[in-house]
């Protein structure tokens, strides 16, 4: 498939309906008891907090964190409950369905998915609890009817900045032709819309790329033999674009054992210290695309408070910031070893 031919079209409904992908968190629990009083800044004295997270990825350790830490500067005391729904929409349904019976102030919940996932919110709204959405969401009439708000990186946004650093090292390359194997997370819509973005703005630059294959791998092991078969099956692939940080890990670890160094580059999402040290590497991953965690975490943890306080948001979208980090700018991803050297994204 030609890059510079039409794809996906862009919609507003979709891009609010959709976010970034990632993940981490293990299972808990916390202890009973309401919220009283409020802090000198005018916070709450304690949150009792449901949270959820959608799969075993790094990404969700840095929102943890992020939420817990704002929680801590404010003075809050936190009981957050949470969960990990490993991608399964029956397990996220059972974690919610018993949240909504203890009352806590507020759930936070990164969905399964856009459609399986409107039961277990609905339920939750009309048991009186706000839910903030972050990352993933449901589909957007359900959205507006049963969530609070929704902190999310427009995908299509995400995928583009990608794209313009691929078609800046194509450019310099002198490559007007590059064929370009896709590791994707695409059970997700986020991922469709980043390849969206990606092909977009790369093919405006560069329109003779081409996708010459495209393969789920979400998680790095899968991906790892997702990209291996697309070498030995498209010996002229000039690049992979991993649409995931397990796709972008696979594609550069299947790189590596094929002994492809120098020959294959990886375009990748979501940064983790291992990715960050590829790109100071510089000789396979070219440039990743990230959300950060912690800056995730920190936007639901406002939304929390503003559903605890009963203030309203201007809009139930709420933005989250976007960065690219590339192998030509090592004193980005330098700083950015600094800032996350407990390895939380």
């Amino acid at each position: 498939m030609r890059i510079g031919t039409p794809g996906i079209r862009r919609t507003a409904a979709a891009i609010a309906s959709v976010a970034l992908l990632a993940g981490v968190a293990g299972c808990g629990s916390s202890d009973d008891g309401g919220s009283a009083g409020t802090t000198s800044g005018g916070a709450p004295d304690e949150l009792r907090v449901g949270a959820m997270f959608l799969d075993s990825q790094g990404f969700y350790g840095g929102v943890k964190y992020g939420f817990e830490q704002a929680a801590e500067r404010d003075g809050v005391k936190l009981r957050l409950t949470q969960s990990n729904a490993g991608g399964d929409a029956s397990a996220e349904s059972s974690f919610i369905s018993t949240l909504a019976s203890s009352k806590p102030d507020a759930i936070v919940v990164s969905a399964v998915s856009e459609t399986a996932s409107v039961p277990a919110i609905r339920l939750a709204a009309r048991s009186g609890i706000p839910v903030i959405c972050y990352n993933t969401c449901i589909r957007r009439d359900a959205l507006e009817e049963h969530v609070f708000a929704y902190a999310v990186g427009d995908p299509v946004e995400f995928g583009a900045m990608l794209g313009e650093a691929a078609a800046d090292y194509f450019e310099q390359e002198r490559n007007d032709a590059p064929k370009i194997g896709v590791v994707n997370c695409e059970q997700f819509e986020v991922c469709k819309l980043r390849r969206q973005g990606f092909e977009e703005a790369l093919g405006r630059r560069i329109p003779g790329a081409e996708i010459v294959a495209n393969q789920s791998g979400t998680t790095e092991d899968k991906a790892i033999s997702v990209a291996q078969n697309m070498l030995n099956a498209n010996r002229d692939i000039d690049a992979f674009f991993g649409e995931s940080g397990g796709a972008t890990a696979g594609a550069v670890k299947a790189v590596e054992a094929a002994k492809r160094v120098g020959d294959v580059v990886v375009f990748g999402s979501d940064m983790t210290t291992e990715l960050a040290r590829e790109l100071l590497d510089g000789r396979i991953l070219k440039a990743d695309v990230d959300i950060s965690g912690r800056t995730m975490g920190e936007t639901a943890y406002r939304l929390v408070l503003d559903a605890a306080s009963g203030r309203e948001p201007a809009d139930k979208i709420v933005p989250v910031p976007i960065r690219v980090f590339r192998a030509d700018r090592p004193a980005e991803v330098e700083e950015w070893l600094k800032v996350h050297a407990n390895g939380l994204p």
